[in-house]
């Protein structure tokens, strides 16, 4: 590898893998990983530690150029309410810029970078040489989240986790301001079927390719 910054762009629904994919890439590669979707729920827990509302765009997007990429602790940042007011603020323009700015200056790190997110090779790193769009049916997904409420020994209802994804999907992919698409060039890989490993197997196939073109 050369001293420059290797990008690895990864996009996806929810629940489709990405983030476990993304982080076992990194391990692997000695790369150092971002969740860009945690930016945008540090933004959103800032408004809701501040008693501030979320629909004042100035205020929000004031909150998301102080996110400190660093500190970002995803325990606390994947609770529920979290999530759902990060998707309202989500969609603010302003707030999109400031925290997209902060994520190029991250996957600008050496050795190399690996971002996991929505927009990140089409809007954030479109020049990574390595894209990967990671999916998998709703059903699935939906499956893997009660699993994971389960787990935590905490109740869930399958039909309503279901609908949850379904509406998040729409919402991503509707939205106006850098709507959850594949990139042209990313590799597609659905984990419907799909182990982990599988999944990790097949992104090294082709990560490893684009660091032999990169020396």
């Amino acid at each position: 590898m050369n001293s420059r910054h290797f990008t690895i762009a990864i996009d996806g629904p929810a629940a489709a893998g990405k983030g476990t994919l993304s982080r076992l890439i990194a391990e692997t590669y000695g790369f150092h990983h971002l969740d860009t979707g945690l930016t945008y729920r540090a933004t959103a827990k800032a408004l809701l530690d501040a008693g501030k509302t979320l629909d004042d765009e100035i205020v929000a997007e004031k909150m998301a150029r102080e996110v400190e990429l660093a500190g970002l602790d995803r325990d606390i940042l994947s609770q529920h309410e979290i999530g759902e007011a990060a998707s309202k603020i989500a969609v603010m323009p302003s707030v999109r810029r400031a925290l997209v700015e902060a994520q190029r200056r991250f996957s600008e790190k050496t050795p190399g970078t690996v971002l996991d997110g929505r927009d990140i090779g089409t809007v954030v790193c479109p020049q990574a040489p390595v894209k990967l769009y990671v999916t998998a049916s709703p059903e699935v997904r939906a499956k893997r989240r009660y699993d994971e409420i389960i787990s935590k020994s905490a109740p869930a209802d399958f039909d309503a986790i279901f609908e949850d994804v379904k509406r998040r999907d729409e919402r991503d992919m509707g939205r106006a301001d850098s709507p959850l698409k594949p990139a042209e060039d990313a590799h597609l890989l659905d984990t419907s079927e799909m182990s982990i490993e599988a999944a990790f197997q097949a992104a090294k196939s082709i990560i490893d390719a684009a660091l032999s073109r990169n020396n």
